[in-house]
């Protein structure tokens, strides 16, 4: 039976739902902000989009620095704002209560129970493309390390997480990690291509569309520790 000494996790959508989450966040800072400046034209996510990969080609580091994506979103949509010292001020309280409310989050049931079950048997790591912070809540305690896009300088399904858990754990080697999240692109392939074990989490009954084998899946956090005491126990 195949030993696995780590555990890595991804965050949003398979910790906890990141969609009201984020809608939250969204209308709460823009709120904020609307009462300070007027009436803001924000768009819609295609708009998003477009805004996104302008601010990219203009500093690539945007693709995996969420935050400064973040402030750089507010700080077009608040051209009109002067003087600029006004409006660098509004971008950073902006911020501050975006991501303070991007950490009120609910966890998917089970999965403290679970998270506390595993790290008494093994090493547990977060990678996230997001730059919500896991030392922030309680299941904080039960990892030994968390990697964000932004200190692996990439964002999943590129190898550079797993590369900086190599880095910092040499003892452990890529068929020694089991990797699990809910992303079929940026946690599944990103751990398959590297011949890293996963578990898929599909609490959504999502089917499955990629051209490589499926692996476990499982939609329900308590039934997590069995699982993976069958797999690999």
């Amino acid at each position: 039976m195949k030993e696995i000494k780590l555990i890595t996790f991804d965050l949003d959508d398979t910790l906890w739902d990141n969609v009201p989450t984020i809608k939250r966040a969204e209308i709460d800072t823009r709120r904020w902000i609307e009462d300070r400046v007027g009436k803001v034209e924000w768009g819609d996510f295609n708009d998003f989009l477009s805004l996104r990969e302008e601010l990219i080609k203009e500093d690539p580091v945007i693709e995996w620095d969420i935050s400064k994506l973040r402030k750089e979103i507010f700080r077009k949509k608040l051209e009109h704002v002067s003087p600029k010292n006004l409006r660098d001020e509004i971008v950073e309280e902006a911020f501050n209560i975006f991501i303070d409310k991007r950490h009120e989050i609910k966890l998917f049931d089970g999965v403290e129970n679970a998270l506390s079950l595993l790290s008494s048997k093994y090493s547990l790591g977060v990678l996230t493309n997001g730059n919500a912070d896991v030392y922030k809540f309680n299941i904080g305690k039960y990892f030994k390390f968390a990697i964000s896009s932004l200190e692996a300088k990439n964002s999943k399904p590129n190898r550079a997480h797993f590369d900086e858990v190599i880095r910092r754990f040499k003892d452990i080697s890529f068929n020694e990690i089991l990797h699990i999240g809910d992303h079929q692109i940026n946690d599944i392939f990103f751990a398959y291509n590297l011949g890293i074990d996963t578990l898929w989490f599909n609490n959504n009954n999502a089917e499955w569309i990629q051209d490589f084998a499926k692996p476990t899946e499982f939609s329900c956090w308590s039934s997590l520790p069995k699982i993976i005491e069958d797999l690999y126990e």
